[in-house]
Order: C-alpha cells, then sequence, then structure tokens
C-alpha cells in the first residue's frame, strides 16, 4: 500500500521516467521499483549488497541497482541517470538522499516515506544541504503516510492482486522464528540485514 500510493499519486510517474528507490531490497522499496516498471519507467534501486543488488535486478527486473556498501553512488546516479532522476522514492535519508537530490531532473518530483539511516541518532537529524536542487530543478518534495489514503485501500488491493497473478509484482519475506528474538530481529532493520518483507513467526499455526 506504501509504495502503491507513495509511488502513483506521490511520485506521479509518466512513462519513460527515470525511477530511483532506495532501500530497493526491502519490502516497500521492491514493490516500488516494480510498480515503476509497470507504468512504463526506468527502475534504479539503491541497495547495500551484490546479493541484494542482483535480486532487484534478476527476480524484480529493476534496469540498474546501487550497492551502496561498493560503489561511489554519486557516480553511479551519473551512470544510470544520465538525464537525471525525474522521482526519487526515499526510504533512507541521510547521505543518499543529499546525493539523490544533486542529480534530480527538472520538475522532478521527491517521494518521503522514511529515513532508517537517521532514526537511531544520538545526534541531531541530518537534513539535506542539496535542498536548492529542488529550487534548481523546480522539483517537489512531499512526505507521505499511507494511513491516509485508507479510503482508497480497495483500489489499490485490486491493481496489486491483479499485478501479482500476472506475475509482474513479487514479494519476497525474510522470516525470523521466536518471539524471543524479537530485539534481534528488529535491529535487522536498521543494519540493512533484511531482505524483503521482515516478519516475527511467534508460532507454528
Amino acid at each position: 500500500m506504501t509504495a502503491y500510493f507513495g509511488l502513483l499519486d506521490v511520485g506521479l510517474p509518466e512513462a519513460g521516467d527515470t525511477v530511483v528507490v532506495s532501500g530497493a531490497a526491502g519490502a516497500v522499496g521492491a514493490t516500488v521499483g516494480q510498480i515503476a516498471k509497470i507504468k512504463g519507467c526506468r527502475a534504479v534501486g539503491i541497495a547495500g549488497g551484490a546479493a541484494k543488488c542482483r535480486y532487484v535486478i534478476e527476480e524484480l527486473g529493476f534496469d540498474a541497482a546501487i550497492d551502496y556498501k561498493a560503489e561511489d553512488v554519486r557516480k553511479s546516479l551519473r551512470a544510470h541517470c544520465p538525464k537525471g532522476v525525474n522521482v526519487y522514492f526515499d526510504n533512507v535519508g541521510g547521505d543518499i538522499l543529499d546525493t539523490v537530490l544533486a542529480q534530480l531532473a527538472r520538475h522532478a518530483r521527491v517521494v518521503v516515506c522514511g529515513a532508517i539511516s537517521q532514526y537511531n541518532n544520538t545526534t541531531p537529524i541530518k537534513g539535506p544541504s542539496n535542498y536548492l536542487s529542488l529550487l534548481v530543478n523546480r522539483a517537489r518534495m512531499e512526505g507521505m503516510v499511507v494511513f491516509d489514503y485508507a479510503s482508497r485501500y480497495p483500489q489499490a488491493i485490486r491493481d496489486m492482486a491483479a499485478w501479482i497473478g500476472e506475475g509482474k509484482l513479487k514479494s519476497r519475506e525474510d522470516i525470523v522464528a521466536g518471539l524471543e528474538t524479537f530485539p534481534e530481529a528488529l535491529l535487522k532493520l536498521f543494519s540493512g540485514e533484511n531482505f524483503g518483507k521482515l516478519v516475527l513467526k511467534i508460532a507454528d499455526a
């Protein structure tokens, strides 16, 4: 739901646009990239690690992936988005948000969904220093919370169920067993260890 409404209602992608999404191997990011492809866009994912980057390209059908742990994100963005970024779906904030802002195309849309790189800060949250790119490129940055779209959930369910049935939309779950593992499982979100939707399995059915 977050990916669906965040991309389509806030990001407003058009066929031919370049859509970049951070946290691309996570539940929201993976769905954003796939919906972008369904809508005729070029999808570029930013993820941590070679395995996750292979996953978003080979299994999810992204056009390109950038490994922020092993690559210069700025250089890779320029290589994969030579005409700039039309839509950026931000799940992480911090340095990656700042880097993408510097690569925006004219009239770009930035969807602020999350900022997981900032949640455990012991110092003040770092805001974007490249925000003037919004002015120069006549771009827009807007936050979104999925609960604002509750009245339209049935629409999203119909569309996404159809895409799943057609094989156009895939998902992956990272299942951790046992309530006693909850603290360690939660921390996987902040270290980037989870691969897909992180699920805590309480007990066997």
